[in-house]
């Protein structure tokens, strides 16, 4: 029995000879963040609107709490909440008017559930203030208001910070992680930029061109881009031996037959080098190098493109 609140397999979604979304699977742990990233356009907000069943997959599954969405669309959706589009609230009436129309749409029972959505997100109660008068940051947070407000297991937020100002982004950050740690809430976010992704998620998957081309914990992404010296010499069979046995390291990854990453920085790299020559090695290069999450996910999706 596994823990996963998401999990699609082969999810697909093609559109003529274009596959927008194409066999992607992915696995959103319980009690987490699962940061979705990719540029736009990358297939980010269908894939979210099949998680929903508001777009039918050409091919694969889509499991919530262990079970087919397709087949139990109606014991599942009502323990999610989503903000996929901008919600059609009405300029002219406050927030506390806009989501009472919403509750009883929806058919929610709770008298205070209102109240307590606007107290989460931090937003008053019975404002006099309209909604045509709010910011993009209140805007955002009376989103997700409605998203959270029958109190949900799972929350799928597409692009929740995007058009916000940096204290609006630093705001719903914050209450994002809140619902997470403090409420318990499985969270699904998707975004193009990096940075806020990667102060927000427990774990990443990176999608490009439909393709998942990575799903790993951040802190395991983080672990990928350290420091290391770079070795470009002769023979890296040889080189990893003397790494072993005369420096006593064994953390270092042979890339091929010339290109050896230390990632030992605190090896004295002249003393290296020196040895290596010693042993009849040809070393071309060798320099301390730093990747970063941004070199690491330009690399991985081929250029550019990710603030």
């Amino acid at each position: 029995m596994n823990d996963y609140v998401i999990e699609t397999k082969n999810l697909t979604k093609q559109y003529g000879t274009q596959k927008s979304v194409a066999d992607l699977n992915i696995h959103v742990k319980k009690g987490r963040i699962y940061g979705l990233l990719g540029r736009n356009g990358a297939g980010k907000t269908t894939t979210m609107k099949m998680l929903l069943n508001l777009t039918q997959p050409t091919s694969g599954e889509v499991f919530i709490f262990g079970k087919n969405i397709r087949k139990n669309e109606k014991r599942i959706l009502p323990r999610v909440g989503s903000l996929i589009e901008a919600p059609g609230f009405y300029p002219n009436l406050t927030g506390t008017e806009n989501l009472r129309i919403f509750a009883e749409l929806r058919g929610i029972p709770k008298l205070d559930a209102i109240k307590n959505s606007l107290k989460l997100v931090g937003l008053p109660y019975r404002d006099k203030k309209l909604f045509s008068e709010y910011s993009l940051g209140m805007k955002q947070r009376l989103s997700i208001a409605l998203a959270v407000m029958h109190d949900p297991e799972l929350l799928i937020l597409d692009e929740p910070i995007n058009g916000l100002d940096p204290i609006g982004i630093a705001e719903v950050r914050t209450f994002i992680r809140d619902l997470c740690d403090v409420r318990g809430k499985t969270i699904l976010i998707s975004s193009h930029i990096l940075s806020e992704i990667s102060l927000l998620a427990d774990d990443i998957g990176i999608i490009d061109h439909g393709v998942l081309l990575e799903e790993e914990s951040l802190q395991e992404l983080e672990n990928k881009n350290s420091k290391y010296i770079h070795f470009d010499l002769s023979d890296t069979s040889q080189a990893a031996r003397i790494l072993e046995s005369v420096f006593k390291s064994k953390n270092f990854r042979v890339v091929d037959d010339h290109n050896i990453l230390l990632y030992d920085t605190n090896l004295p790299q002249s003393a290296i080098n020196r040895s290596f020559m010693q042993n009849g090695l040809e070393v071309s290069e060798s320099h301390l190098c730093e990747d970063t999450l941004e070199d690491y996910f330009k690399k991985v999706t081929g250029g550019a493109g990710i603030a």
